[in-house]
């Protein structure tokens, strides 16, 4: 691996990487609440192309050249990324009070295993509320890595302005209808919705005339302190979900980390109802009934953007609600360890985070409901822990808690 120091530059291809690998930013944020960002530019420095910022609220670019999975890892092609940009600048920020010199050691890595690392800490920096990390450029024909590390004294809504992006007002005026003109590019949405207390809720409304398209629903979390990529697969002879329920568990450990699973409870338009999750193989479908689609199973503990459910919004009139819920498959029960969060992406929205904030020794937990209220979509924090008796498991408990009926039988994943 090369370890790279503030100023330092190199090409890719000496790096050994190639046009397509990942980019992961660990900071060490403590209390700090902290955003992480990619600036697509153009020759000149600028955010010419608004589509071409990937961040919490706009969690891909065109092509999927720049994709955001989960908090702090980004995937980049740059083989997608059109003519017109020729750099990448990856940004952390505060989301609220606070100072980067209160960041712990922190590090951006390049690939998967790492073959560039870039260490940095609150050392470097004093009340900055911003740091532009690093940045993948192309010059002469190749593209180059330099690790910058410089501090930067707005937040993100400063660091949009500093390249040239505009960013979208939370609240324009009324104002009358101008004359038509050329669509112009959208404006960025910095606006993001935390759902702070059990029973909080939002409405999402659709844009006139608009489906709300690929709706995310992302789970991220800390695995502890094993390297993630030094975790164990799971054993196929782990006895099972219900197994691991009861207290029965086998197989080897994970290394003292906790291995949450995504999944939801939904009930369709029609009254169909049924579940989707990796026990049991129950992955769902997102171009067919019932329009959720449950991303591959993170087996290893190896992807830092944890895992992912996609509903497809085009088919939304379709759904009833849907309980997003995580179970703990393997690891000691310990919420308050974990700092899961689930995110709520919904293109053309703010983005909604409902934290896992609370809970003791229970192996499940209810997050959120996902509600149909007159064709618009309704969050509602629940974040209700479930741990099940002698003969009932946490996920009849918590279906019988909120009404769906299913009925349940004991499982593990292949």
């Amino acid at each position: 691996m090369n370890n790279f120091t503030r100023g330092q530059k190199g090409k890719l291809a000496e790096l050994g990487l190639g046009t397509a690998f990942p980019v992961t930013l660990e900071i060490a944020a403590g209390a700090l609440e902290i955003d992480v960002s990619c600036f697509g530019l153009d020759a000149s420095g600028r955010l010419s192309d608004d589509r071409y910022m990937v961040f919490f609220n706009q969690s891909s670019a065109p092509d999927g050249a720049v994709t955001l999975s989960g908090n702090s890892s980004f995937q980049i092609d740059l083989a997608r990324l059109p003519a017109g940009i020729d750099k990448l600048v990856f940004t952390a920020a505060l989301g609220g009070d606070g100072a980067m010199r209160a960041l712990g050691q922190s590090s951006l890595t390049l690939g998967q295993p790492a073959a560039v690392n870039f260490a940095f800490s609150g050392a470097d920096f004093t009340d900055e509320k911003a740091v532009i990390i690093g940045e993948l450029y192309r010059r002469d024909g190749s593209w180059r890595f330099g690790a910058v590390g410089q501090g930067f004294a707005g937040g993100l809504s400063a660091l949009l302005k500093h390249f040239g992006g505009t960013e979208a007002a939370s609240a324009p005026a009324p104002a009358p209808a101008p004359a038509p003109a050329a669509a112009a590019a959208p404006k960025v949405s910095l606006s993001k919705i935390r759902l702070e207390k059990r029973g909080d809720k939002v409405s999402l409304d659709k844009q006139a005339g608009q489906a709300y398209g690929r709706i995310r629903v992302n789970l991220n979390w800390n695995r502890g302190n094993a390297p993630q990529a030094a975790k164990s697969a799971r054993p196929a002879d782990a006895g099972g979900f219900l197994g691991k329920l009861f207290g029965k568990t086998t197989g080897a450990s994970n290394g003292g980390g906790v291995d949450l699973d995504i999944g939801c409870l939904f009930e369709m338009s029609n009254g169909a109802k049924s579940a989707v999750q990796a026990l049991g193989n129950t992955w769902g479908a997102y171009d067919k009934p019932p329009y959720i689609h449950l991303e591959a199973d993170d087996r290893t503990g190896s992807v830092s953007g944890g895992e992912n459910l996609y509903i497809n919004g085009v088919h939304f009139d379709q759904i009833k609600r849907v309980l997003i819920y995580t179970f703990i498959y393997e690891g000691v029960p310990n919420w308050a360890a974990t700092d899961g969060i689930v995110t709520i992406d919904i293109p053309g929205q703010p983005a909604v985070e409902v934290q896992l904030d609370s809970g003791g020794s229970e192996r499940m937990c209810a997050i959120a409901m996902l509600d149909n209220q007159g064709g618009n979509l309704q969050v509602t924090k629940l974040v209700e822990y479930f741990s099940g008796g002698a003969k009932t498991s946490a996920h009849e408990e918590m279906d019988r808690r909120y009404g769906f009926g299913l009925n349940w039988a004991a499982g593990k994943k292949n």
